[in-house]
């Protein structure tokens, strides 16, 4: 099946992501195959929930939040395994995702039609397989297996061009609203969450209401 692409044009729906957040490995597994039921393009923007929730809307990490963080312990692998995600015997839930954002920024400029590829093996590397995304070795090992080129991939990954990247994506992010993950923007209406499918699906078939 065609991958949703990183087309850049109109009909591109936005979807904004962590690696961090496990709610965003749910909305990436869904999204390019609502994208192509209605020919749309994908791009995929990674971003750092610390860059919105915590350094600019001033939040600590859900996480270390009373009652919420207690909650959502339970509630992330629940959501997962209702979402027919197998999740890792001892999930990782924070760490950082610096490096497979700058991968998937690498590749969405080098072979834009394998982006979903990359951020779904590298959610699932994580979150399924118990695998350290915050590695580079981890990360290039896991562009090798998709027969992506890991030597241009481990000098992109550390250079000064992919670090400025991904700290213009991140403020792009912030100047288009974004602070969770996911957040999927349709012709500039935004939907935060990975339960927003049925909604967005409802507005693509009817243009929205």
């Amino acid at each position: 099946m065609a991958k949703a692409e990183n087309t850049g044009n109109q009909d591109s729906i936005d979807f904004y992501f962590d690696f961090i957040s496990p709610f965003g490995w749910i909305g990436a597994e869904r999204i390019g195959t609502l994208a192509r039921r209605f020919g749309r393009g994908v791009r995929w923007h990674p971003f750092l929930l610390k860059a919105t929730v915590v350094d600019t809307m001033g939040l600590p990490p859900l996480l270390e939040t009373p009652l919420k963080g207690d909650y959502l312990r339970r509630d992330l692998p629940r959501s997962l395994r209702y979402h027919g995600l197998g999740i890792a015997e001892a999930p990782v839930f924070t760490f950082s995702s610096v490096v497979a954002a700058r991968a998937t920024l690498w590749v969405r400029d080098t072979a834009p039609q394998r982006t979903e590829d990359l951020v779904l093996a590298l959610y699932r590397a994580h979150w399924s397989q118990g695998h350290d995304i915050s590695e580079i070795d981890t990360v290039l090992a896991i562009i090798g297996e998709l027969e992506l080129p890991q030597h241009d991939a481990r000098a992109a990954l550390q250079s000064e061009t992919i670090k400025a990247a991904l700290r213009n994506e991140i403020a792009d992010a912030i100047a288009a609203g974004v602070f969770g993950s996911p957040t999927t923007i349709i012709d500039g209406e935004m939907f935060w969450g990975s339960d927003r499918l049925d909604m967005m699906t409802q507005w693509l078939e009817t243009g929205g209401w």
